[in-house]
């Protein structure tokens, strides 16, 4: 019986394990290497979250319209030992993001640098080998 136990606690605790890292996925599969990007814009939302932070901007398109971009980023941790904190943005400030687009064609990109108001840039990603 404790037998059975403790082999359904450790496949419990491996499925456990396995979920969160099925639900990752890889540049690739969401980006476009060959489409490179680079929008200047208002910060409208920003949120430091792991295993990605997005960073959300409004930029005035060639029509005059508004519309807001996510840009998918590398985890908060990461972010914070690059230089980023919670008052690196502040909401209104215009940025310019350069970055990847999505795949899917909707108004997402995969940020790779983000460049201040005051000419300071903070690497989003790894521009290296985004994946």
């Amino acid at each position: 019986m404790k037998s059975n136990l403790r082999v359904m606690t450790v496949a419990a605790a491996l499925l456990a394990f396995t979920l969160p890292a099925a639900a990752h996925h890889s540049f690739a599969a969401e980006y476009d290497r060959n489409k490179p990007i680079k929008l200047t814009g208002a910060i409208s939302k920003f949120d430091l979250t792991n295993p990605h932070s997005w960073i959300y901007i409004d930029v005035k398109g060639a029509d005059g319209k508004m519309a807001t971009w996510g840009f998918e980023t590398a985890s908060l941790i990461s972010l914070y030992r690059k230089g980023f904190k919670k008052d690196t943005l502040k909401i209104g400030e215009v940025v310019t993001i350069e970055g990847f687009l999505a795949k899917d064609g909707t108004h997402t990109g995969n940020g790779q640098k983000l460049t201040l108001h005051d000419g300071s840039t903070v690497i989003l990603g790894t521009e290296e080998n985004p994946g």
